[in-house]
């Protein structure tokens, strides 16, 4: 029997080495039939539920076709959580970006045997625990009683640390309940999410490149901003994507960290669940997805992503 179902085997073998594409096909049929079901297909569902809309009397979901729930996205308040989400996301991202690259260019270019594995190491470690933990000690260590406002104290800092939280924008009652304070937050999460990108993009970066250009008369600073630079580019463009997408959709930090103001993951999750407007939660989840979708477009026709 052992010999008949190795024969068979055999010749299934035989059959798809002589047939490639199928064989193809069916290596290609499980995970694309996956993705095809449950991600499109939720995605497909969550676009339909945007096209419907709230009774006003009833408090009940319409099944009807209408562009009503996609008009309430550009109230003032809709727009400002859009805006504010945005700006956020934008940030994190650049500052990701800025922080990131010395570290990458350190890892690919410098660093070598045990230094190199522990960098690695730092760098991936925060990711091994739970996001809710590194949210919630953040908090810990940005609340008024928590060690950054001692430390913020010991060092004869207190009062730029008031001056800071009470500028309108960035401020509040303390870095635990502030733009500012969960911008911090944001970028110690999501800052592996770009390192890690931009040290594969500079590792591919030939030696020789950089050499020639030295060779050539090139200052260290002319190399990196005409070669290092522009060959790096596609990694940080996949970092950013990381960095600016995760944060757009994120409302455990807005929510643990933030105040009052609300951020787009928040207004979903309260749409959804204490307002029960459910195709309004699912018009604003658009809004990132359209987002995403005009950044990668763009991030394409400039040849960026080409290069990953």
């Amino acid at each position: 029997m052992s010999k008949g179902g190795g024969g068979a085997l055999r010749r299934v073998s035989r059959f798809l080495s002589a047939h490639p594409k199928l064989g193809l096909a069916l290596l290609l049929a499980p995970p694309l039939g996956w993705l095809g079901v449950v991600y499109l297909g939720s995605l497909a569902g969550l676009l339909v539920q945007s096209f419907f809309a709230i009774d006003d009397y009833t408090g009940q979901v319409v099944r009807k076709l209408t562009l009503k729930t996609y008009g309430q996205l550009f109230t003032p308040a809709n727009l400002d959580i859009v805006g504010r989400t945005v700006a956020m996301a934008s940030a994190v991202t650049v500052t990701c970006a800025v922080l990131a690259f010395p570290l990458a260019y350190y890892l690919a270019r410098y660093a070598r045997g045990r230094v190199r594995a522990l960098v690695y190491l730092g760098v991936v470690l925060p990711l091994w625990s739970s996001y809710l933990v590194r949210v919630y000690s953040w908090k810990l260590i940005l609340a008024k009683e928590g060690i950054l406002s001692w430390l913020f104290a010991k060092l004869g800092l207190e009062v730029l640390l008031e001056r800071v939280l009470a500028l309108p924008v960035i401020g509040g009652p303390s870095l635990s309940f502030s733009a500012l304070g969960m911008f911090l937050v944001f970028v110690y999460i999501w800052l592996p999410y770009m390192v890690l990108p931009v040290v594969a993009s500079l590792e591919k970066v030939p030696g020789s490149y950089l050499e020639a250009s030295s060779d050539l008369g090139a200052r260290p600073r002319t190399t990196f901003r005409r070669v290092t630079l522009p060959l790096a580019l596609p990694g940080v463009i996949a970092g950013s994507i990381f960095t600016f997408s995760l944060t757009l959709g994120d409302f455990i930090i807005p929510g643990t960290i933030g105040n009052s103001s609300l951020f787009i993951g928040q207004a979903v999750l309260r749409h959804q669940g204490t307002a029960g407007n459910v195709p309004l939660a699912a018009a604003m989840t658009v809004v990132p997805v359209v987002i995403m979708t005009i950044y990668l477009t763009l991030a394409r026709r400039s040849g960026a992503l080409d290069a990953l």
